[in-house]
């Protein structure tokens, strides 16, 4: 399998085509971002720990009956990945109040919440990624009914999956974005799963072990990043 032209570079991410047309190589930035682009800077090493971490995990869900795209990892910050078509949502789940979430209903962080939280954002940076319902997502044809079921019980395993997995590893996870993607007619797990896409608290102390870190300037950063990298190889 040969690397050939980039297709499109994100802002974690560039994606190159390969001489299979159904398979990709991700190659994992250090560059971070935070409230839709506002702000900008580098975390060192970020692409290692981001694209490592995020194939363990895949690697993980695949055991739990998970379809994901991982295929193969090339090298620290290189993997091959099906050649999904990206399904232009946002997963949120959402296990403690913290973040927009706090913001937006004036609940205190790090306050438990009755019942765990699926939303969907719509993937658009122009718009800002606005928050979504069902309705729309059917109305505006992003999915079909069946997809959408699909994908919840999907992102309630994954839920699942990782707070256990965490849990052993001394985090807690608050909440976690996650996208789904078509393969081959089929609903996978997609994009990658890291500090960057989750929150996660120490058990004992409720320290941010996550994005937080350089969202609100906490300091610490990569250092942060590379002890919950330390964890998750365990």
């Amino acid at each position: 399998m040969k690397k050939q032209e980039m297709l499109y570079e994100g802002k974690a991410k560039k994606v190159f085509k390969t001489d299979d047309p159904k398979l990709l190589i991700v190659d994992y930035k250090d560059d971070a971002t935070a409230f839709n682009g506002l702000k900008k800077g580098q975390i060192a090493d970020k692409g290692i720990v981001n694209n490592q971490m995020s194939n363990i995990i895949f690697m993980m869900l695949e055991e739990k009956g998970v379809p994901t795209h991982f295929v193969e990892q090339l090298s620290e910050r290189e993997t091959v990945v099906k050649a999904v078509k990206i399904l232009p949502l946002e997963v949120i789940i959402r296990n403690v109040a913290a973040g927009s979430f706090s913001k937006r209903y004036g609940v205190p962080e790090g306050q438990a919440l009755a019942k765990t939280v699926l939303e969907f954002s719509y993937k658009n940076d122009d718009l800002g990624d606005p928050l979504i319902n069902n309705d729309h997502i059917l109305a505006l044809e992003l999915a079909t009914e069946e997809q959408l079921e699909e994908v919840s019980a999907y992102a309630y395993k994954v839920n699942e999956c990782l707070k256990e997995f965490f849990l052993n590893r001394g985090l807690k996870l608050i909440d976690f974005k996650i996208e789904f993607g078509i393969y081959d007619d089929e609903i996978i797990l997609a994009d990658e799963i890291s500090p960057d896409t989750c929150r996660l608290w120490e058990v004992h102390t409720n320290e941010k072990m996550d994005k937080d870190r350089f969202r609100r300037d906490l300091g610490k950063v990569e250092e942060t990043y590379q002890q919950v990298f330390e964890r998750v190889k365990k």
